[in-house]
């Protein structure tokens, strides 16, 4: 009696080990995919994708990749938290002087208040930040906030470690060589979404913001939202471009982002170049590559 319940047991759950094996064999035919796509580029090439918050994929994660301006996205977080604690909003204003705007970096901010001795909202240097990746923007606000070390210090406390924040823009700027302190792994960068997608970190207001927000980047068009059809799905995400180092080589191109899809499934998907001998347009048709693979797997 016990062998015939035990053969039942075991015949009943054929249809969800059959389909277990299918999608352990679709995910395995995804990583060969994405090793092809990656096996002739002239960098290092870190892949993670996490779909449904459960099947997980990783490409070379067992290496630091520099997260270039995406910690952008680790700092508004952090950014956020530092504001709720305080009992302050996101409309909260800050005075910007002429210090504050650097003359020999990226900065729509600056190009638009030239002068400084303006007031802006951390909502709209959050929008600077977010969308346009400004480097001024980013500093101004690790200077309301206790500097890079207070980002990386929040981030661990949501259950992170596989990554480092210790640098400024203006630091890398000085130094281009602090561009690897800061650092992270592919997977921990796609948890990081995960983190900010399933948890309630934040008021909701806040938390949408800050998904409103990075659904309207404006950087990065040629990376990770390229190949996807229009209206197909909601897309967030975070650029990171760096400056080359003294092999000529790119330091750093990467993108990190959310799908959301129609029929409520999601995945995060975060790719890192690292040391790219090719060059831009090239290095970030690799990602879009990659991003289109990921995308024909979730159809």
């Amino acid at each position: 009696f016990i062998m015939k319940r035990i053969i039942l047991l075991l015949v009943s759950l054929l249809p969800v080990l059959s389909a277990f094996s299918q999608k352990e064999k679709d995910l395995t035919l995804l990583k060969e995919q994405i090793q092809a796509i990656i096996h002739s580029c002239k960098a290092q090439v870190g892949v993670a994708f996490i779909w449904n918050g459960q099947d997980t994929l990783s490409i070379n994660n067992d290496r630091p990749y520099p997260l270039m301006s995406v910690f952008k996205f680790h700092q508004a977080l952090a950014v956020t938290h530092w504001l709720e604690t305080r009992h302050l909003s996101l409309d909260t204003v800050l005075y910007i002087t002429p210090e504050d705007l650097k003359p020999d970096t990226y900065s729509p901010l600056r190009d638009r208040y030239p002068q400084g001795n303006c007031s802006l909202s951390v909502r709209e240097l959050l929008k600077y930040t977010l969308q346009q990746s400004d480097n001024n923007a980013c500093d101004i606000l690790f200077r309301l906030t206790g500097g890079p070390q207070e980002t990386d210090r929040y981030i661990r406390s949501l259950g992170c470690s596989h990554f480092s924040i210790t640098a400024t823009e203006d630091d890398m700027h000085v130094d281009l060589n602090r561009s690897y302190d800061n650092w992270t792994t592919p997977l921990e960068a796609a948890r990081l979404l995960e983190i900010f997608l399933t948890r309630e970190l934040f008021r909701p207001s806040d938390r949408q913001f800050i998904r409103q927000t990075l659904t309207e980047c404006e950087t990065g068009k040629d990376r990770l939202v390229k190949p996807i059809p229009s209206g197909k799905a909601v897309i967030g995400h975070k650029t990171g471009t760096g400056d080359c180092n003294a092999q000529g080589q790119i330091i750093g191109i990467n993108d990190i982002g959310f799908f959301l899809l129609p029929d409520g499934s999601r995945y995060s998907l975060a790719v890192f170049v690292k040391n790219s001998e090719e060059d831009a347009p090239a290095t970030a048709g690799v990602i879009a590559a990659i991003s289109e693979a990921v995308w024909n797997f979730v159809q």
